[in-house]
């Protein structure tokens, strides 16, 4: 199953600048090993929870993809009854130099900063700072009076509007429900009012803040009322403003003080500390069956640098911005399935989770999938489709990393890698397969 939410995302032209082609370098991906780790940080680590012998499965099925050239690379991590029962690299971080994949290299998170945001929200939330159906445009004026996109020309990008239905809540913006689309990789639509109005997708640009993005943002067209579709878009970036707004501080160092920090992740950053810059792992794409290393510059519908993690720009996007490791925001994650606690420091309530973690979409598209606070939600339905059970919650990011949380199994599961577009994109779906069948029961 691969979300239909994702489809926007995963279908716009990307064209890469003098990429490299590495079809016949691919040969020296054969014969390298996996790297398996037993550091952990804070969490402990524990193998007894998963068969060894089922394990070799996915060994075999992940080390099967890079000895074929379907992936330059990854790491995959389990989590089962809090320890960490598998964590290990694949392949090559660099297939041209042969820099073997390590199980602590950083990776660009993109939308998987989202549920970051979400929770930062939460915790503003619950400190009383607002209500999630106050109006947006009572922390960010530009909101105020939001219109409906009624005619648009392509020829020259103008339009006219109607006035929307009623104004866009915290509630709408934490699932996808507000009308507000994504710039560079939405709609042609919104890609051109967006461009047109210099709003930008957020993430490897410079000369430009999140306020600038927002208040840029607000007085343009909603593509359908508040509360009536589920539409991917930039609403976490407008969330990510709202924090700043209503905390006085950046994103930036909100996240590192009051989440970061207090969870002991020490490799999640919007720009890298120059100490940790060499970790960054390097980003491929893959069109016609070829890896290619991408160019430092990237064209979608605009450009954005391939290595900004390691520049030092002031966007500090909600939406998108982060990279992290995998055991990182394996902490992050366990924290949400320890019902808002990790090592004896509580970020939210049970309760927040709860909300967090539940459909809060209703029955307005997505069919068997659903939306939450700020993650994917699996239903009944939906687990008829896959082993995780009904309220597993899960969401992802552009560059090829994924997670899920399965709550009743107690079970924590990532792969990362950094590929866009990628042909073979289904190694993190075989990966949560390979999970669930080396439980021991």
């Amino acid at each position: 199953m691969k979300k239909l939410i994702f489809l926007q995302l995963l279908a716009f032209n990307l064209v890469i600048v003098n990429a490299q082609s590495l079809n016949t370098k691919l040969a020296k991906l054969t014969g390298q090993t996996a790297r398996t780790t037993t550091k952990s940080g804070s969490l402990p680590f524990d193998q007894s929870s998963l068969s060894a012998e089922r394990l070799k499965i996915a060994d075999d099925v992940i080390q099967s993809w890079v000895d074929k050239g379907w992936m330059n690379g990854g790491v995959g991590l389990i989590i089962k009854d809090g320890k960490v029962a598998y964590y290990k690299a694949f392949g090559y971080n660099n297939i041209d130099q042969r820099t073997p994949m390590q199980p602590d290299q950083i990776f660009r998170i993109a939308s998987q900063t989202k549920a970051i945001t979400s929770t930062a929200v939460m915790m503003l939330y619950e400190d009383g700072k607002f209500l999630l159906d106050e109006p947006i445009s009572k922390f960010i004026p530009e909101f105020k009076n939001p219109k409906l996109l009624d005619k648009f020309n392509p020829v020259d990008s103008s339009y006219t509007t109607i006035p929307a239905s009623r104004e866009i809540t915290i509630r709408d913006l934490l699932t996808h429900t507000s009308g507000i689309a994504y710039a560079q990789i939405g709609s042609e639509t919104a890609n051109a009012i967006y461009a047109k109005n210099g709003v930008i997708a957020g993430i490897g640009v410079k000369n430009i803040t999140v306020a600038e993005n927002i208040r840029r943002l607000g007085p343009l067209p909603l593509f359908h009322n508040p509360g009536e579709k589920f539409t991917y878009g930039l609403n976490t970036d407008v969330l990510g403003y709202l924090v700043e707004v209503v905390s006085g501080m950046s994103l930036a160092d909100f996240f590192q003080k009051k989440i970061f920090t207090p969870l002991g992740m020490k490799d999640t950053y919007f720009y890298l500390p120059t100490e940790k810059k060499s970790r960054l792992v390097s980003l491929y794409s893959q069109e016609d069956g070829e890896l290619k290393l991408m160019d430092e510059v990237i064209r979608i519908n605009g450009t954005f640098y391939r290595d900004y993690p390691n520049l030092d720009l002031q966007m500090h996007s909600g939406g998108g911005g982060l990279s992290s490791t995998i055991m990182d925001y394996a902490i992050f994650l366990q924290m949400m399935l320890n019902q808002g606690e990790y090592n004896g420091v509580r970020l939210l309530s049970r309760n927040a989770v709860r909300m967090m973690t539940m459909n809060q979409i209703g029955d307005i598209d997505n069919g068997d999938y659903k939306f939450g606070l700020g993650f994917g939600i699996t239903t009944e339905r939906g687990s008829a489709r896959l082993q995780s059970q009904e309220g597993t919650f899960d969401w992802g990011g552009m560059f090829a990393t994924s997670y899920w949380v399965d709550p009743k199994e107690k079970l924590v599961g990532l792969f990362f890698r950094n590929v866009y577009p990628t042909q073979n994109g289904d190694i993190s779906d075989r990966f949560r397969v390979l999970a669930y069948q080396a439980i021991k029961d």
